[in-house]
C-alpha cells in the first residue's frame, strides 16, 4: 500500500470503513507516514457542480505532475447501504490514470456532510504517497460543515439561479470558506451571487484577508486554473501566519476525540450494554422511570469507568532493585511507561505503567536505608496496594474512628504531587495499604 498499489489501498480503506478488528493496527502502522498531503475540501449545496469541478481540478493537478486522491462522499443507498455512485461516474476520465485514486464513501447516517471514517481514509491516502487529496462532501445545507475539521483548505461552491441561497446558507457553510467558487458562471445572476458573498463578508470582523471569490464554468474548464492559484495563495498566507499549522493541529485533536469517543462506546457495548440491555434502558426511559443521565451513570459504573465520587484501585506498588531492569521486563510483557517520578520524601524512583484505568508502580530505592530498600533485603515483588479516594483526610478520619491502625494520621505528598497516606498492614490482612486522593478532587 505504501508503494501505491491501487488494490492494496482499496483493501486498506475497506478495512477501516467497515471498522474491522485489524483497522486499529493498520492505522497505527500507517500514521507515521501520513500528514504530508495537501487536503482540499469541496462542499456546497446539491446541484452546484462539485463533482465536475473536482474532475477538472484533478486534471490540472495531474498536469503539474502531482498524484491525487479523491474521496467522494455520497448519500447512502436505501437498498444496499452503500454509496450512490453519482460523483464517481462523473470522474471516469481519470479511472485509468494510475496517479489518481477515487473512492466513493457512503455517509451511512453520519451527519455533517462526511462519512464517519473519512479522517482515517485521509491517513491512508496520505501514507500511500498522494500529493493532493480532494474530499467532496455530500450536498450540504446550513450545518453539515464537518469538512472544516478535515481539510487544509475549504472550498465552498455556489451557483447562480437559486434565489436567496446565499442568505439561507450564510449561517452555516458560508462561514467556513477559505475560497469561494461561483460555479456555472455562464448563467444569468452570477454577479448578484458575487455581490451577496461580498456583502456577507463585509459583516465579518476584520481578521486578515477575506476569502477569494473565483468564478468558474467547470464544464468548459473556465476559471479552474484561477481557483487552484487562489488555493495556493491561501495556503501560502496561512502557512506564514501560522493558521495552517493551527488548523492541522485542530484536525488531529478532532481525530483523537472522535476515535476516543468511538472506542469508549465500543468498550461500553462490549462489556455491559448488549442490544437487549440497551432496549431495557430505553424501556425504563419510555416509562420515565429513569432519566438519560442516570442511565448513563449506571452503565459507566457497571463497566468500572470512574464516574462521580467512587473509590477504586489506583495502582499496585512493586519493589524492584533496578528500575531500568524492571521497566525492560514489563515492556517485554507488552506494558509501557506512562510517567516516571523521583520522590525524595520516600527515597524512591517510580515508574507508572497503565493497566486499564489503574497502574503498576515500579519502585526503586534511592538510599540504602529507605523503606523500599529494607523491603528488598527480604524479598522483591508486590509492596503495597494503592486505593484512590475522593477526600483523603475524610477517609483517614473515618478509618481512625473505626479503630484502624494508621501509619499516617495526616496525608503527605507522594509521586506526582498527590496527597497520600498509609494504613498499617496489621489492619489490612497483612498488606500495606496506601490511600491517594483522586485526581481532580
Amino acid at each position: 500500500m505504501r508503494a501505491g498499489d491501487v488494490r492494496a489501498i482499496a483493501r486498506a480503506i475497506s478495512i477501516v470503513e467497515d471498522a474491522r478488528p485489524e483497522a486499529a493496527t493498520l492505522l497505527a502502522l500507517l500514521f507515521p507516514h501520513a500528514g504530508k498531503a495537501v487536503v482540499l475540501g469541496v462542499t456546497g449545496p446539491p446541484g452546484s457542480g462539485k463533482s465536475t469541478l473536482v474532475d477538472r481540478m484533478t486534471a490540472h493537478i495531474r498536469g503539474q505532475g502531482k498524484s491525487v486522491g479523491i474521496v467522494a462522499v455520497d448519500p447512502t443507498s436505501p437498498y444496499t447501504g452503500g454509496a450512490i455512485l453519482g460523483d464517481r461516474i462523473r470522474m471516469q476520465a481519470h479511472a485509468l490514470d494510475d496517479g489518481v485514486f477515487i473512492r466513493s464513501m457512503a455517509t451511512r447516517g453520519h451527519l455533517g456532510g462526511l462519512a464517519a471514517a473519512t479522517s482515517h481514509v485521509l491517513t491512508i491516502l496520505s501514507a500511500a504517497g498522494k500529493d493532493v487529496i480532494i474530499v467532496e462532501t455530500v450536498g450540504v445545507g446550513q450545518d453539515e460543515v464537518d469538512i472544516v475539521g478535515a481539510a487544509d483548505v475549504s472550498i465552498v461552491v455556489l451557483v447562480p439561479g437559486q434565489g436567496d441561497e446565499v442568505q439561507a446558507l450564510k449561517a452555516g457553510i458560508m462561514e467556513i470558506a477559505d475560497v469561494f467558487v461561483v460555479n456555472k458562471a455562464d448563467r444569468e445572476g452570477v454577479e448578484r451571487v458575487v455581490a451577496e458573498i461580498e456583502s456577507m463578508l463585509s459583516l465579518a470582523p476584520p481578521d486578515g484577508e477575506l476569502p477569494a471569490i473565483v468564478k468558474t464554468v467547470a464544464t468548459s474548464d473556465q476559471g479552474v486554473a484561477e481557483l487552484l492559484a487562489a488555493v495556493e495563495q491561501f495556503r501560502t498566507r496561512a502557512g506564514a501566519s501560522g493558521l495552517l499549522a493551527r488548523k492541522q493541529r485542530a484536525h488531529l485533536r478532532q481525530q483523537f476525540e472522535e476515535t476516543l469517543r468511538a472506542r469508549l462506546l465500543a468498550e461500553v457495548r462490549d462489556r455491559a450494554l448488549s442490544p437487549e440491555q440497551t432496549e431495557g434502558v430505553v424501556d425504563r426511559m419510555a416509562a420515565h422511570a429513569v432519566d438519560p443521565f442516570t442511565a448513563a451513570e449506571e452503565v459507566l459504573r457497571r463497566v468500572g469507568l470512574r464516574s462521580g465520587s467512587g473509590t477504586y484501585i489506583d495502582h499496585l506498588g512493586i519493589a524492584v532493585k533496578s528500575l531500568e531492569d524492571g521497566i525492560r521486563a514489563y515492556e517485554a510483557l507488552g506494558f509501557h511507561v506512562d510517567a516516571t517520578h523521583e520522590v525524595p520524601t520516600e527515597k524512591v524512583r517510580a515508574a507508572f505503567l497503565p493497566v486499564g484505568e489503574s497502574h503498576l508502580e515500579l519502585l526503586e530505592p534511592t538510599e540504602p536505608g529507605s523503606v523500599i530498600a529494607r523491603f528488598l533485603e527480604k524479598r522483591s515483588g508486590l509492596h503495597h496496594v494503592c486505593v484512590a479516594v475522593p477526600d483523603i483526610q475524610a477517609a483517614l478520619d473515618a478509618l481512625s474512628a473505626r479503630g484502624v491502625a494508621l501509619l499516617d494520621e495526616k496525608p503527605r505528598t507522594g509521586a506526582g504531587g498527590r496527597k497520600v497516606a498509609f494504613v498499617h498492614p496489621r489492619s489490612a490482612a497483612g498488606v500495606l495499604l496506601e490511600l491517594v486522593e483522586r485526581k481532580g478532587t
